[in-house]
């Protein structure tokens, strides 16, 4: 008598990684109205540093332990990438209209390459997941999230006590030109991949 295969057991919705993502999210939040009330929060920048710092151990941590306890699922990958970049895109906006903003060269421009490239990235990530093809995160694309979280690190850093002629006011738009450009560069490269694989399927 054939014996039918059992299908693999979905780990649940509500479990550990998610729940830091959720977290990452949540801090997020708390970040975005710390950057829109910096003038009325004594010493706000170092509070956004450290908000912020907390967000990203959770982006670490979600990561390690869905691989640890066999947790990875489609949600998961897809939903820890939106919430890094409401916290990325998000904080960068916040910071855009602040008077500081132009001291260290951080522009527009800057912030549309930002969203467009996660914008069209996620968007891409969800069309090939509902065709089954896995898209997670390469190393190019973990560079450009470190990066980003340099640049936004610099950046509260410099706000922090801010002198314009300071070396951190000099040093912080090298940090974030760079970022820019990995960020572009790496929506350049995973276009180039999603290309290949709907051709390949």
């Amino acid at each position: 008598m054939a014996t039918m295969a059992t299908p693999p057991k979905r780990p649940p919705i509500v479990n550990l990684p998610n729940v830091l993502t959720f977290a990452r999210f949540v801090l997020a939040m708390v970040l975005f109205v710390l950057i829109a009330y910096n003038e009325s929060i004594p010493g706000v920048w170092l509070w956004c540093l450290g908000v912020f710092a907390a967000a990203a151990v959770t982006d670490y941590f979600d990561g390690y332990y869905a691989r640890k306890l066999g947790l990875t699922s489609t949600l998961g990958r897809n939903l820890d990438p939106v919430v890094d970049k409401v916290l990325m895109c998000g904080a960068f906006t916040f910071l855009l209209p602040l008077e500081h903003a132009k001291d260290i060269d951080l522009r527009p421009w800057m912030v549309v390459v930002v969203l467009s490239r996660e914008l069209i990235i996620t968007s891409l990530r969800g069309f090939l997941e509902s065709q089954g093809i896995r898209f997670g995160a390469d190393m190019l694309g973990k560079i450009k999230m470190w990066l980003q979280c340099a640049a936004l690190a610099a950046v509260f850093v410099t706000f922090h006590e801010f002198d314009p002629d300071s070396w951190r006011t000099k040093c912080c738009p090298w940090f974030i030109y760079v970022m820019v450009a990995a960020t572009a560069l790496s929506g350049a490269q995973y276009l180039w991949k999603a290309t290949l694989l709907l051709k390949a399927d």
